[in-house]
């Protein structure tokens, strides 16, 4: 007989191996390929209130009005991290108006009034939805990127 893994939980009670799967844990890694630099010339910030992670975002736009290249920085939960490394992996091509419709559909996403958001890799944060300390931080990203595209 095998012995019951035991999973941790948090001060919350939150069960970490939930929400940090590997997926999630490899997302945030993989978030160090997309740094944030000085070329970028539209950025934005965002603070989640639930948990103080922040996040610094940068954007360049091609000639045609997509996005050609994503930078961040962030001071996030693995949660953060992953949805930043989401936003980061898959904006290239989107447009200002692809970026505040999905902001919209994840909003919507997380207070149980819509579908999984119609963005590649969002699935490998699905959990988060069931943990409201953690919507902030999945709509990090998002939000500085809606900051960064208020300035064109």
């Amino acid at each position: 007989m095998r012995p019951k893994q035991r999973t941790k939980r948090s001060k919350t009670g939150v069960s970490t191996a939930v929400l940090y799967t590997p997926d999630v844990l490899a997302l945030a890694i993989e978030l160090a390929r997309h740094p944030l630099t000085d070329d970028l010339p539209l950025r934005g910030e965002a603070r989640s209130r639930s948990c103080g992670s922040t996040i610094a975002l940068g954007l360049a736009f091609d000639d045609a009005g997509a996005i050609a290249r994503v930078g961040l920085r962030s001071h996030a939960c693995a949660i953060g991290q992953a949805s930043a490394a989401i936003f980061a992996r898959n904006a290239p091509g989107a447009s200002v108006k692809d970026i505040l419709a999905t902001r919209a559909a994840v909003v919507a996403w997380l207070a149980g009034e819509g579908a999984l958001p119609q963005w590649p890799g969002f699935a490998a944060i699905s959990a988060a939805r069931d943990y409201p300390a953690r919507h902030g931080a999945v709509l990090l990203p998002w939000n500085a990127a809606v900051e960064a595209t208020s300035h064109i």
